[in-house]
């Protein structure tokens, strides 16, 4: 691979990065819709246990999706994952918490045959499953408008913000797209694959509400960046194949320089347009009883979302608040040329790996759950 260019490659690992948040939203994002509203699409022991058994033979497998997304983090873009996880600390922290309420949900729930004992680790599961669909959200949000750190000479990190400052209104609206677009994959999930019954008229019930909720925001969150002063731009042509440098880049605030983008490339209006379409598929297909064409429906969805925010940011991964300078983009934040290309090679070969894990493991589990299943199966969750 060595006749990859660096501009080339921190274009590919731009990208890479990209695939590896939307696999994650697709595979282990419906894990999260589902336990987000376990304790209302669900009302009898029977019934939760047929929606935790919907996720339960594959959620671990899916969180190989966010291991793989922090990893190629740290490895591609070192500058960005000591700012971000210093200056998000707190956040990281309760997501993290919230994440591992899931593990010991699912395996500590049906230890005891105690109706207050399964309903609090039901509680737990939804907590684990809101909490870090909310919190990658608002994370979103604040990226979009600006992290308050800056980079002194010696490029140490001055992280100016605190934990409740992240949740401003606009982070605000961002977390609640967040987590309606997951509730709609998760009821999507939960349709396809329990029996036809109350849950799954519950399910195809909140996913039509979670659909609408999900259209209105994502463009309310549109015209937020398109006349709400939040962007930003380079000034001057970046430098694209030297050593990355933070502080060689310049960068101002820019209303609606979000936009930018879309109108240099106009192929890039896909991104939001897979987002809108693919919430209409879903809505359409859950009205229409087509539980395949919906959860195709909000995948296009998730994709489309997540590509928006990182072809309306392009250049800039982690824009700062409080000195544009600072602002860390492909160019100025990467890892050396060497380093990318062996993680590339690394890559070509093991990311096949895990999508054929993944789609093995989906074909193995596939079928509808039923309450047969869960009740002549104590073995299950």
């Amino acid at each position: 691979m060595t006749f990859l260019d660096f501009e080339t490659l921190r274009l590919i690992w731009w990208a890479l990065v990209g695939v590896l948040l939307i696999g994650f939203a697709l595979t282990d994002g419906y894990d999260l819709g589902v336990g987000a509203v376990l304790p209302f699409v669900a009302r009898t022991d029977v019934e939760r246990r047929m929606v935790i058994n919907t996720i339960g033979p594959n959620w671990e497998g899916h969180q190989v999706w966010f291991i793989l997304g922090g990893g190629a983090l740290f490895a591609a873009w070192p500058f960005v994952y000591a700012v971000s996880f210093s200056g998000f600390y707190l956040a990281m922290f309760v997501v993290l918490a919230a994440l591992i309420l899931r593990p010991v949900g699912f395996k500590y729930r049906s230890k005891r045959n105690d109706p207050a004992w399964r309903t609090r680790w039901d509680w737990a599961l939804f907590v684990g499953g809101l909490v870090p669909a909310l919190v990658f959200g608002v994370a979103v949000g604040n990226v979009l408008g600006g992290v308050p750190f800056r980079l002194d000479s010696d490029l140490r990190v001055h992280y100016l913000g605190s934990f409740w400052e992240l949740f401003h209104p606009f982070a605000l609206l961002c977390g609640v797209l967040s987590v309606a677009m997951l509730v709609l994959h998760g009821c999507n999930w939960l349709a396809l694959k329990v029996e036809r019954g109350p849950v799954h008229r519950r399910a195809r019930s909140i996913a039509v509400v979670a659909g609408c909720c999900s259209l209105l925001l994502f463009v309310l969150g549109g015209a937020w960046v398109a006349w709400g002063g939040i962007g930003f731009r380079l000034e001057g042509l970046p430098i694209t194949d030297e050593a990355s440098n933070p502080l060689r880049s310049s960068a101002v605030q820019a209303a609606g320089a979000w936009l930018r983008n879309y109108a240099l490339a106009p192929a890039c209006l896909i991104a939001p347009a897979s987002g809108i379409v693919g919430v209409l598929l879903a809505l359409i297909g859950i009205l229409g009883r087509r539980e395949s064409l919906a959860f195709a429906g909000s995948s296009l969805s998730c994709a489309g979302i997540i590509a928006t925010v990182g072809v309306s940011m392009f250049p800039f991964i982690l824009p700062s608040s409080i000195d544009a300078h600072s602002s860390l983009t492909v160019w100025n934040a990467s890892s050396s040329a060497r380093t990318l290309r062996i993680m590339l090679l690394a890559t070509v070969v093991f990311l096949p790996v895990v999508l054929a894990y993944t789609a093995w493991a989906l074909r193995v589990m596939r079928g509808r759950v039923t309450s047969l299943h869960v009740e002549t199966r104590p073995d299950l969750y």
